[in-house]
């Protein structure tokens, strides 16, 4: 989603808070539930769930291990959800041209550095530069280079774009910004 008008360029940045992450964190959760239960009902020798019989289970070393991913599981589980709680890697950038300004913001995890907000000149922009990884995992990433800084990612590097929306995604953002396009 975005925004924009002749000197000002708003790209908001989706975070955790997406279909699949919820769909995962739930599946999770459920399935590190019932391993831990399973585990649980061999060593008390009770049925927790029907499915299994606890006689079926031993409590060492088969009740063990499913207590151990379990256990292990709920704290993924926790963890995927505390970041769809938090947004992580939220926020937005802002391109100005009337002020001359780039503005980056993006939530991170809760501590001294929850808000991450860089700001930089835009002559201080030296190029947009695409990257592209074809193959079982391919990559597709927008970066902006700053002279001095480096290069800083503009989209999440999970979005799935195709080569061709990511190259006129750069194409109308270099236009707006003035600067060349760089392929890697």
């Amino acid at each position: 989603m975005s925004w924009r008008s002749e000197s000002i360029w708003i790209e908001f940045i989706t975070g955790s808070r997406k279909t699949s992450n919820l769909c995962w964190a739930f599946i999770l959760f459920l399935g590190s539930l019932g391993f831990l239960l399973v585990g649980t009902s061999s060593y008390l020798g009770r049925n927790l769930i029907s499915l299994f019989p606890s006689q079926q289970i031993i409590f060492f070393p088969q009740g063990i291990v499913m207590s151990f991913y379990g256990i292990a599981g709920l704290f993924i589980s926790c963890y995927l959800w505390c970041t769809i709680l938090w947004n992580v890697g939220s926020g937005y950038d802002l391109f100005d041209r009337k002020e001359g300004i780039v503005r980056i913001f993006r939530w991170g995890f809760p501590g001294k550095s929850r808000r991450i907000f860089l700001r930089f000149l835009m002559k201080d922009i030296q190029s947009i530069r695409i990257e592209v990884q074809e193959g079982i995992y391919a990559r597709r990433i927008l970066y902006i280079e700053i002279r001095g800084q480096g290069a800083i990612p503009l989209i999440r590097t999970d979005e799935n774009l195709t080569t061709r929306e990511i190259e006129q995604k750069a194409a109308e953002l270099a236009y707006f910004l003035r600067v060349p396009i760089e392929v890697f």
